[in-house]
Order: C-alpha cells, then sequence, then structure tokens
C-alpha cells in the first residue's frame, strides 16, 4: 500500500453516490446532501437506475456510463447488488469504494462468502475498499472539504483524525466532536475492514502534517504484530489514543458477532497497547477527555501538579482524583508559599491544594497561577472555578489564558464546575488551547495521559536481543512427547526446555529406584526434594507424590516408598521413576510463564510465585517478542515489586536476572509455537540469580 493508494478514499476530485436517492429520509439522499451542503470542491456524479436529477444534478444509471475519471464511489444498495455495482465501478477505472451497505461477514454465513467475494473484486481491479456495513469518510481540509458519509454534522476542521470500526457510533462521535469544539481533520468509518482497517488508516495518517492525534474505535486490532511494529513507531511521532471495546467477555462476544473479528483478551489489549506507546481510553467520555488535553498543551516533565481552586471540596476531590492517576499533588516551594500568602487572604490555604476561598477574583486566579508554574517543583496545573456570587466567569477564565501564556511549556487544565460546564468560560479557554472540564476526574485523566505520553517519549528504544539456544534439544524433547501421545513435556523434560533456552534450572537427577535416589541425593548434596514421573499425575502435591527438605538416606528411602504408593492410589496412573531436585532455601518465589492467545499469540507474564500468583493474582503481561525494558518494566509494575527490592532487612534480589529469563523464555516461545503453555512456578529470585525450580509445559 502506497500513500497515494488511499487518496481516492480521503482526497478525492470526483465522487460518484451509486443508490443516490430523490426521496428524503434516505441514506442515498444524505450522502449527497452533506457533499452539497458541506462545500465538496469536486464533482459529484448521483447513480440511480431511474432517476433523471438527484438534488438538481443529473443522474446516471450506472457508473460506467458517467463520462468522466471518477476517484471514489459511495455505494449505497442492497447488499444483492453491492457485486454488481464493483464490477461497473472496476471497468470505469474506479479507484477507491466506500461501501456503506451492510449484509457481509458481520451476519455470518453467507456473508462471509459474500465478503470474500467482493474483496476478490476489489482486489482484481486494483482498487481500495473502505466497509462494508460503513459510515464513510469524512475530510474537513481546507480546498478538499467532503463529508461523504451520513452524519447530519459537520465536524470542526482540526488536527485530530479519527477512526471508527462502528459506523452508528460514528455518527455519536461527531455529534461529540462538534459538541465539545474538537477540530476533526479525517473521519472514518472502517465497518467490517476486508481491506482498509486501522493498521492501514493509521499508516496513512503516520506522515500526514495535519493529523497531529490519532484517535480510535475499534472493536478489533487487526493483526497484532503489524499493529504493533507500526505503532510502535507512530507513538514517536504523534499521540495514538483507542477506545478498545470488548473488555469483559460479554463486550468480547458482542465484537465478535457484530464485525466477525475475533477479539483477543483484555489482558493481551492492554499488553500490547503499553508495549507501543498508545493511551487506552475507558469510554468515548474519556477519548474526548483525552483529546482535549493533546489538542494544544504540552507534555509535562513529570508527573507533580497543582492545584488551584476557590473552593476546598473540589481541590480535595482533585487530589484524590490526581493520586489516583499515578500524578503526585506535590508540595510547593516555601518561596511559593510565602509569596502566595502575601497574595492572598488569611482564610486561605497556600499550601496544595491551593484554596483561594469563594473571594477569589480573575487577577488572583493570575496571580497565584503565575506563582505556581514558575516554581520548579511543579510540572503542570490544573484551576478549578466553582462561580460564587459577584464572580463572572468570563473574568477568570481571562485571567487563566493571561497565565497560561507565560507559563506555555507547562500543561495547564481548567474545571469549571457551574451547570452545564459554564459555556461563555469553557469556550474562552479552549478557544486559547486550554481544556476545560465539569468534572474533576475528566481532568486528572487528561493530565494523567499526557504524563504517560511524555513517559513514552522518554522511554528509550531498544532493540530485541536474541540469546543463543539449542532449538534443536527442545524440538527432540517435543517429538518424543508427541510420539507417546502426551499432551505435554514431563517435568524434567520441561527443565530441560529451560536449560536448552540458557534458563537457569535447580539441579536434579533422573533416577529409576529407591536406590538410584539415595545415590542421586548424595551427588547433588542434602537437602534435596523428590518428586514422582507420572504422566498421568499433574498436580503432585493433592496425592502425596512429592517430599520436600529431605535431609538424610533414610529421609529419601522413606520419601520414594510413600510416594509410589501416592501414585499408584490414582486410578490408570503409573510411576516411571523419580525426580531428584536440590532443595533450595531461601529466595522470593516468583512466576514466570507464557499462554497463547488466539489473536495475539503468545503472551509473557511475571508474577509473584508460588500461593501467590492464585491468591493475589499480582501479574504483569507483555505480548512476545519482549525486550528488555518491557521485562523490566514488568517487574517493576506488579504492585508488590518492592517485595523483590528488599523489605524490612531483606536483601533484594536480582532484578536483572529476572529480567533476562523473562527474556529467554519470550524467545523459546516464539522460537516454539507449539508451547501453548508455559510455567516456571516458583523462580525462586536470590540476590545474585534467578532459578527455575518447577516447570510445566503443554503443547
Amino acid at each position: 500500500m502506497t500513500q497515494e493508494s488511499l487518496d481516492a478514499l480521503f482526497r478525492p476530485s470526483s465522487i460518484a453516490v451509486v443508490g443516490a436517492s430523490p426521496r428524503t429520509g434516505t441514506i442515498g439522499y444524505q450522502i449527497v446532501e452533506n457533499l452539497l451542503r458541506h462545500g465538496f470542491s469536486g464533482v459529484v456524479y448521483p447513480v440511480h437506475p431511474s432517476a433523471h436529477s438527484v438534488h438538481g444534478i443529473r443522474a446516471y444509471a450506472t457508473v460506467d456510463a458517467i463520462p468522466d475519471t471518477i476517484d471514489l464511489a459511495i455505494v449505497v444498495v442492497p447488499k444483492d447488488q453491492v457485486g454488481r455495482v464493483v464490477d461497473d465501478c472496476g471497468r470505469a477505472g474506479v479507484r477507491g469504494l466506500v461501501v456503506i451497505s451492510a449484509g457481509f461477514r458481520e451476519v455470518g454465513g453467507v456473508g462471509i462468502a459474500r465478503e470474500e467475494a467482493l474483496m476478490e473484486q476489489v482486489n482484481r481491479f486494483g482498487m481500495r475498499l473502505v466497509g462494508p456495513n460503513c459510515m464513510g469518510v469524512l475530510n474537513t481540509e481546507a480546498g478538499r472539504s467532503m463529508n461523504a458519509t451520513f452524519a447530519p454534522n459537520m465536524p470542526p476542521a482540526g488536527h485530530m483524525s479519527f477512526l471508527s470500526q462502528s459506523g452508528a457510533l460514528g455518527v455519536t462521535i461527531l455529534d461529540y466532536a462538534a459538541e465539545y469544539g474538537i477540530g476533526i481533520h479525517h473521519f472514518v468509518s472502517v465497518g467490517n475492514k476486508p481491506d482498509v482497517g486501522g493498521i492501514e488508516v493509521m499508516r496513512y495518517w503516520e506522515d500526514d502534517p495535519d493529523t497531529r492525534v490519532i484517535l480510535m474505535y475499534l472493536e478489533s486490532l487487526g493483526d497484532p504484530q503489524r499493529f504493533t511494529t507500526l505503532a510502535r513507531r507512530v507513538t514517536r511521532k504523534k499521540p495514538v489514543v483507542i477506545v478498545k471495546s470488548g473488555r469483559t467477555g460479554a463486550g468480547a462476544r458482542a465484537a465478535s458477532s457484530h464485525t466477525g473479528a475475533l477479539a483477543g483478551t483484555d489482558l493481551a489489549t492492554d499488553a500490547l497497547l503499553a508495549q507501543c506507546g498508545v493511551l487506552r481510553a475507558d469510554s468515548i467520555q474519556d477519548l474526548f477527555d483525552i483529546a482535549m488535553a493533546f489538542e494544544a498543551q504540552p507534555v509535562p516533565a513529570g508527573n507533580r501538579v497543582a492545584i488551584v481552586t476557590n473552593a476546598g471540596g473540589p481541590g480535595i476531590i482533585i487530589a484524590d482524583a490526581c493520586e489516583a492517576n499515578g500524578l503526585e499533588v506535590a508540595p510547593l516551594s516555601e518561596a511559593t508559599e510565602v509569596h502566595l500568602r502575601r497574595l492572598l487572604p488569611q482564610e486561605a490555604s497556600v499550601r496544595n491544594p491551593v484554596d483561594m476561598i469563594a473571594s477569589a477574583t480573575g487577577e488572583q486566579y493570575r496571580d497565584v497561577l503565575d506563582a505556581v508554574l514558575a516554581d520548579p517543583a511543579i510540572d503542570a496545573a490544573i484551576a478549578a472555578f466553582v462561580p460564587p456570587l459577584g464572580i463572572r466567569q468570563v473574568d477568570v477564565a481571562s485571567q487563566i489564558v493571561a497565565a497560561h501564556a507565560q507559563h506555555a511549556d507547562k500543561p495547564l487544565l481548567a474545571v469549571l464546575m457551574g451547570r452545564d460546564g459554564l459555556p461563555e468560560g469553557k469556550a474562552q479557554l479552549q478557544g486559547a488551547g486550554i481544556p476545560a472540564y465539569i468534572f474533576p476526574e475528566s481532568a486528572a485523566r487528561a493530565l494523567a495521559a499526557l504524563h504517560r505520553r511524555a513517559q513514552w517519549l522518554a522511554r528509550p528504544e531498544v532493540e530485541l536481543a536474541p540469546f543463543p539456544a539449542d532449538r534443536d534439544r527442545v524440538a527432540r524433547l517435543v517429538e518424543t512427547a508427541r510420539r507417546d501421545r502426551r499432551e505435554g513435556l514431563l517435568e524434567h523434560e520441561a527443565l530441560d526446555v529451560l536449560q536448552s533456552y540458557g534458563i537457569p534450572v535447580v539441579a536434579h537427577r533422573v533416577v529409576a529406584s529407591s536406590d538410584d535416589a539415595v545415590a542421586a541425593a548424595a551427588d547433588i548434596g542434602f537437602p534435596v526434594v523428590v518428586k514422582a514421573i507420572s504422566p498421568q499425575v499433574v498436580h503432585k502435591t493433592e496425592v502425596g507424590a512429592v517430599e520436600v527438605d529431605l535431609r538424610t538416606p533414610d529421609d529419601v528411602r522413606r520419601a520414594c516408598a510413600a510416594i509410589r504408593t501416592g501414585v499408584e492410589s490414582v486410578e490408570g496412573a503409573r510411576l516411571d521413576g523419580f525426580l531428584i531436585e536440590r532443595f533450595l532455601e531461601g529466595g522470593r518465589e516468583t512466576i514466570v510463564g507464557v499462554g497463547t492467545d488466539p489473536a495475539f499469540g503468545p503472551i509473557v507474564m511475571f508474577g509473584l510465585g508460588g500461593i501467590y500468583v492464585e491468591a493475589l493474582a499480582d501479574v504483569a503481561f507483555r505480548i512476545h517478542p519482549v525486550t528488555a525494558l518491557d521485562a523490566d518494566e514488568m517487574v517493576g509494575s506488579i504492585r508488590a515489586h518492592r517485595l523483590l527490592e528488599g523489605f524490612r532487612g531483606e536483601p533484594p534480589v536480582s532484578r536483572s536476572a529476572i529480567v533476562e529469563v523473562i527474556q529467554r523464555l519470550s524467545q523459546l516461545a516464539g522460537d516454539h509455537p507449539e508451547l501453548r503453555e508455559i510455567d516456571v512456578n516458583p523462580l525462586l529470585a536470590f540476590p545474585d540469580r534467578a532459578v527455575a525450580v518447577d516447570a510445566r509445559i503443554r503443547f
């Protein structure tokens, strides 16, 4: 795909509306009206089998009857007629198609076959396709203005480009943009996206100078590997903010039935977006709150925020919301507090949050904001205003604008808490590039998004570092297990797999008898652990098939006898021998694992191990491949990371050793996709190393 191949969709000079209708209330009528009413500078050709004209413009019976070259065809005909229309367009040399019509993959069955046939036609003629089952395309570019959608409203021109996978939601999105005063550059509803989807459009917008922020509503990400590679590059140039639906099981099922898309797990989505710098919004409201902040505000140098308000309650609410979103309500410098005391009445609070009390004037807002933004201990500010009697919102807004002009290098957001968000003050602030919110939580979330953006831009770009590995050894182990019709590897085989990829494992031996077990224990060194080798016994502790902390030969003989009894108690189980391991004392129990998602592929996990992984579920995820920086962020992102750093006199564990194990496990999963599940639990972390003690691998 080249940049020019999508120009026919976003910047056409001529448009044919196939299914244009002279009847009001129809989509074919509305699209023609929108093109004319909103200033499309090219030529519009209505196509209708019998009408002489639509909206006073001559109509043609078919596309190939039009005497001129057509860049884009908007197709609004019944699903059974789409194939014929596409053939007409192909013969006429049309370069781009927007198929509004529904009844394709989203309905399943025959609809899937219908969509596949449509794509065969599109590919045969070398066209590009938006849809089917979509709302259309919109462009506010000067000289190229085009509303080729059935939405009744045209948003203001600006520098946000928006992609929606849902056509119906697209109407709401454009209404929101108009209400919030958010300028849109391009808008596209991609529908089922068998051709042009989020990846293609993001690449198109990547180098578009008029697109400064990319916004998306998606029900599926498409090819996760392609998406990650592209998004990592694009987010270095401009912010990308996404609402990804399907967080719950019900939501994921709805997404699948709605678009025919395969929705990955939400954990996988969060992991993927975190790895490529994409900001995830929880809702459309949240998305627009974040978009308003990115419209004109810089990213902050840090997470320290000052709050300036004329009422104590809002200040406390904003402070709570900031802390909940990872921002610090930082102490002001002593010099700043002394200066504020001279500016404000005795009843005011000069500590952060600064409560100027209800009598605060617009001039005091300007002076206090000037002081806190000049403080080197502050990276950003939120100004909150609750209108008391005698203080006009426009006066306060104009002074907030004046303060921002003096400190344009630091983000300044506003909260106007009157009825309907004090529209006059809000318009004045947003006209100056200062986002104004009705609710404190909205401002806090938006500022937190700016901070996450700053963290991503400061994050070094790290190349993937491959490790030497014995891939053939792993392949032989897998082949042997498959030949034995097993669904996975035995524990000692799993440890051998880890060793093949340079992951340190506990010293161990495989033996056939209790006498051999005693000899192996003496060779390894007491104390030891004895485990049953039995393909039929998965959870050894439940049947007494494992004994730990054995310190003498007699302990080992007794343990072997007890384990044999435990295995024999399981119907159909057989004992193939004993696994003797060195019993490692101390160390912090962690878990490293890999699961496989049908859409995303291998997902790497890290967290606290042993019993804690199920009890606390304190884990972090990343999509394969995992770089050293990704792995380090995983270790630092779990809630209990302080337990690994040294707590109450305990020495810290080797974080670098854990990071390396995570990387090596990611490489193992990528090299051997037949390994569907890998659990290393526990991975014992010590001050100088990390050692795999137990491992489970399934195909």
